[in-house]
């Protein structure tokens, strides 16, 4: 069952810029840091009430937050649920039709354990499923 929204992500070229705004001018908490080297990025979990917002920077060109900057620009990337259960969760929406990109949820330094969807499922946006620690 989905709880709430755990955060939106954001694909940006630099945290640092992107933590001049969010953090230096709106004031918001950084809540955890990580590089997540088999996603290609740097992250960033900042909170804004219940939920939070999540910057993408990539390691380098070749992943896929680098080649959607390339192709679409700086901006909201993917939309993050929060499950109860992230081992029934993914068959339960599978068995609906949804289509999953993650076969098996996989562990996550800033969201816990995730699993994505295929943005076919969400009218063309990718959405994430988490289970936090």
């Amino acid at each position: 069952m989905i709880k709430g929204i755990h955060h939106v992500g954001i694909a940006v070229k630099s945290i640092d810029e992107a933590l001049k705004i969010y953090r230096d001018t709106f004031g918001l908490l950084v809540v955890k840091t990580a590089t997540v080297e088999e996603q290609g990025v740097k992250a960033a979990l900042l909170q804004v009430g219940n939920s939070n917002l999540e910057f993408l920077e990539p390691l380098d060109e070749t992943g896929t937050v680098a080649r959607f900057i390339e192709r679409r620009g700086e901006g909201m990337h993917h939309i993050c649920f929060e499950v109860d259960n992230i081992d029934t969760e993914p068959q339960a929406l599978a068995a609906k039709g949804v289509e999953l990109l993650d076969k098996e949820p996989r562990p996550s330094p800033i969201s816990g354990r995730i699993c994505f969807l295929h943005p076919r499922s969400g009218l063309g946006v990718l959405i994430e499923l988490a289970q936090p620690d």
